[in-house]
C-alpha cells in the first residue's frame, strides 16, 4: 500500500460511530426524554456522548457494546447538566428511581416520531424537529433539505419544542383512531423527506444521499415497529421503489426521465424488498393511498422497457388512488397516464384544470409542454417549457429543459 493509500487515524472508528449515530441516537434521545422530561436536554446530552465518542473511541478502541456505551455517556452527560443546574436537583430523585431499568427497547424511536409529529404543530415543524430530533440533521442541513433559511429552521425547532413543553404533547405512540390520523402524519412527513432528497438545488442530478438513506430508514423502522399497520408497509415498499431506480435516474450528472432510463442499472435486490413489502401489506386487507403510490411504482417496475408499461392498470390504481388522495400533484401524475390510455388531448384538459393550484409549480408546466408537443401546438410548448424552467431550481433540470426547447 502506497502512502497515499494509508487508511487515517481513527477512520474505521469514525465509519463505525456514524452507523451506531444513526441506528442509536434517536433512541437515546427518546430514552432520555422520557426520563427527564426535556427534549432539548436529552438532544445536547447525545450529542455530546457522540463527540466524546468521536475521540475515545480513536485512542481507546471502539467498546464492545458501542450502543450502550453512548447511551451510559449520555445519561451520564445529562446527570452532569442537571447538576450543574440547581432547580433541576428534584429530578434527579426521579433519575435515581430510573437510571438502574434496562435498555431501552427497540421501538422507543417511534414515540419521539410521533410527538414530532402531533397535529398541533405547524407541517414545516413537523419536518423540522423530526430532521433534528430523530434523524439527527443539523440546522443547516435541515434548511438545505427544505430550501430554507437556517435562522427560519431554527427559529421552527425552538417554537416547536417550546410548544411541545408547554402544552404537555407526549412522547408516546397513540392508540386506535388517533393511531391511524398521526400515523399518516408521519407517513407523509417520511415521504416528504423522501422527496426533498430528490429536488436538491444545485448543478447536478444527484439526491441528497443521507437525506434519503434518512427517509428510507424511518419507513423501514416504523414498519419494523408497527407490522400490522399495512399503510407503513405501503410507505416502505414506495421508498424502495424509488431507491432501486436511483442509479438510472441520475447519470454523469444528468436527468434521466423515466421513459429513458436503462432498467438494467434497477437494483434487483431493492426491487425484491419492495415487492415483499407491498406484498405484506396487501396481507393485511386494509388498502390506502401508500400502498396505492407502491402498486403504481410497481407496474413501472415490472414492465421490461418503457413501451411495456401497463397504463390501462395505472389509470385504475390512479383512479382507486383519487379516493385517498385529491392533490393536485396526484391528480398531475394521473394525467401522464391519461395521455397514454386516452390520448394526449384529454390529458391536456385534466391538466389545465389543474392550472390554478399549480401555475407555480414547474412540472405542470413541463408535462403541460409535453401535451402541447404531441398535439402539434409547438409554439404553446415552447412557451410553457420556458417557464417551467424559469420556475425550477435545479440546474439538472434546467438543463434537461433547455435540450427539450432546442429540440423543438
Amino acid at each position: 500500500m502506497s502512502g497515499t493509500d494509508a487508511v487515517p487515524p481513527g477512520a474505521a472508528s469514525d465509519r463505525l460511530l456514524t452507523r451506531v449515530v444513526r441506528d442509536e441516537a434517536a433512541r437515546i434521545v427518546a430514552a432520555l426524554t422520557v426520563s427527564f422530561g426535556n427534549l432539548d436536554l436529552a438532544e445536547e446530552a447525545v450529542a455530546s456522548a457522540v463527540e466524546a465518542a468521536l475521540v475515545q473511541w480513536r485512542v481507546r478502541g471502539v467498546p464492545p457494546n458501542p450502543g450502550a456505551w453512548l447511551t451510559q455517556a449520555a445519561r451520564h452527560d445529562a446527570l452532569d447538566r442537571l447538576r450543574r443546574e440547581r432547580r433541576y436537583r428534584e429530578k434527579l430523585a426521579l433519575l435515581a428511581e430510573t437510571s438502574a431499568s434496562p435498555e431501552p427497547e427497540a421501538d422507543e424511536r417511534l414515540p419521539l416520531l410521533f410527538g414530532c409529529c402531533h397535529p398541533a404543530l405547524s407541517p414545516a415543524a413537523q419536518v423540522a424537529l423530526t430532521l433534528r430530533a430523530v434523524c439527527g440533521l443539523t440546522t443547516a442541513q435541515i434548511a438545505r433539505a427544505t430550501l430554507s433559511s437556517p435562522a427560519t429552521v431554527a427559529q421552527r425547532i425552538v417554537r416547536a419544542k417550546r410548544k411541545i413543553g408547554a402544552a404537555g404533547i407526549p412522547l408516546r405512540i397513540p392508540e386506535d383512531g388517533e393511531r391511524a390520523q398521526r400515523l399518516d402524519i408521519v407517513l407523509t412527513i417520511v415521504s416528504a423527506m423522501y422527496a426533498e432528497a430528490q429536488l436538491v438545488p444545485g448543478g447536478d442530478a444527484s439526491a441528497d444521499r443521507d437525506l434519503a438513506d434518512d427517509a428510507l430508514w424511518l419507513a423501514r423502522v416504523i414498519a419494523d415497529a408497527l407490522p400490522r399497520e399495512a399503510e407503513a408497509h405501503g410507505l416502505r415498499a414506495l421508498l424502495l421503489f424509488h431507491a432501486a431506480r436511483e442509479d438510472a435516474r441520475a447519470v454523469d450528472g444528468e436527468l434521466v426521465l423515466l421513459a429513458d432510463q436503462d432498467r438494467s442499472r434497477w437494483d434487483a435486490a431493492l426491487l425484491a424488498e419492495a415487492r415483499r413489502a407491498l406484498e405484506r401489506a396487501a396481507r393485511l386487507r386494509r388498502p390506502g393511498r401508500w400502498q396505492l403510490h407502491a402498486a403504481i411504482a410497481a407496474c413501472h417496475a415490472d414492465a421490461a422497457r418503457a413501451a411495456d408499461t401497463d397504463w390501462p392498470q395505472v389509470l385504475v390504481l390512479y383512479g382507486m388512488l383519487g379516493r385517498y388522495d385529491r392533490s393536485p400533484i396526484v391528480r398531475l401524475n394521473r394525467a401522464v397516464a391519461v395521455a397514454e390510455v386516452r390520448g394526449a388531448a384529454a390529458a391536456l384538459a385534466d391538466v389545465d384544470a389543474l392550472g390554478a393550484a399549480l401555475q407555480g409549480f414547474h412540472l405542470w408546466h413541463a408535462v403541460r409542454a409535453h401535451l402541447l408537443r404531441r398535439l402539434g401546438r409547438d409554439a404553446e410548448a415552447g412557451d410553457a417549457d420556458r417557464r417551467a424552467l424559469e420556475l425550477t431550481a435545479n440546474e439538472a433540470e434546467r438543463r434537461l429543459l433547455a435540450r427539450r426547447l432546442a429540440d423543438g
